[in-house]
């Protein structure tokens, strides 16, 4: 099981355009055993410290496997959308990470 932690930052004026990408890739995730744990904008009250400007969005997702994971970003529906990401993310953070304990 991989877990996947991602850090959203977001081209100012360029939300509904961010969306738009995330209204068709998230219920694509489900065809490959890809699971949206959580999905959170924290506002200014939610970040207690940081040396980094506050993210947009944040997922934390799973996927059953890398080769799940690697079907899902290589999928022609996605990849046709992909240009509405491009437009609306300006940065991302992604991190991989496991459950331990």
């Amino acid at each position: 099981m991989i877990h996947i932690t991602q850090l959203l930052f977001i081209v100012p004026g360029k939300e509904d355009t961010f969306h738009q990408f995330e209204d068709i890739a998230i219920p694509l995730m489900a065809e490959y055993g890809g699971r949206l744990l959580y999905r959170f904008r924290p506002g200014p009250e939610a970040v207690i410290g940081s040396m980094e400007e506050r993210p947009y969005e944040v997922h934390i997702i799973t996927f059953s496997s890398e080769a799940d994971l690697d079907a899902f970003l290589k999928d022609e529906r996605r990849q046709s959308i992909m240009h509405l990401k491009e437009a609306s993310i300006r940065k991302s953070v992604l991190i991989k990470g496991a459950v331990v304990g």
